[in-house]
């Protein structure tokens, strides 16, 4: 085991799930605060049991595009804001200084240590490329370009996502190196984005903190 390997379980709609992501072990979770999104969930709905989860888990707010307004009405429920959108360095720092802030960027041949610096978020997530969408995909990452970029940023805290399940996890960690995995449908019961299928939950962990070295 390689206990090393944080994983974030993220596009949680319900209480259910998020605890059975924890009982499998999860660092982080996810809650999609992104109206377009198909795990879209409202503050209203979850704020009622967010604070009774346990476990250590995170609480991880994504947002797309967010007004500074917005990111400083949900921070106080979350101990991350996940920003998934283009937003730019100066909004991140703002967001910065009232609460711990991540940056996910589409993993393009434009990105690289020098274009996530301004940011200075405590975490980067690179994510697949795909026109038009927020993340959520299922379309698997470049592996190799993102070893690149996890290998010109040492030090970072870069969570891998795109494309992973339980089936490729434990390769894209071999090959990455990344601080953390992080998985939205790679763990759904088919044809559900809105619920978490818990043996693979349990399969995706075990998985992503296989011995990398013994593999």
């Amino acid at each position: 085991m390689n206990p090393a390997i944080h994983v974030k379980i993220c596009g949680i709609t319900n209480r259910d799930d998020a605890l059975a992501a924890i009982d499998a072990g999860a660092d982080a979770l996810g809650f999609n605060l992104f109206h377009g999104s198909k795990r879209h969930v409202r503050l209203e709905q979850i704020a009622p049991w967010l604070s009774t989860l346990g476990g250590g888990a995170l609480r991880v707010a994504v947002l797309v595009n967010p007004s500074i307004e917005e990111i400083r009405r949900v921070q106080p429920l979350f101990d991350v804001v996940q920003l998934h959108g283009q937003e730019t360095p100066a909004l991140c720092v703002q967001a910065a200084v009232t609460g711990v802030v991540w940056k996910a960027f589409p993993l393009t041949a434009a990105l690289d240590a020098g274009a996530v610096a301004p940011f200075q978020a405590r975490a980067l997530v690179i994510d697949s490329s795909t026109p038009g969408a927020f993340g959520g995909t299922g379309v698997l990452i470049d592996l190799d370009r993102a070893a690149l970029f996890v290998s010109a940023t040492p030090g970072v805290e870069v969570w891998l996502s795109g494309g992973l399940h339980p089936g490729n996890v434990a390769d894209a960690v071999k090959k990455v190196r990344p601080f953390g995995v992080d998985v939205a449908s790679g763990v759904e019961l088919p044809g559900d984005p809105r619920r978490k299928d818990a043996q693979r939950l349990r399969t995706f962990i075990a998985a992503a903190r296989q011995d990398i070295d013994g593999l």
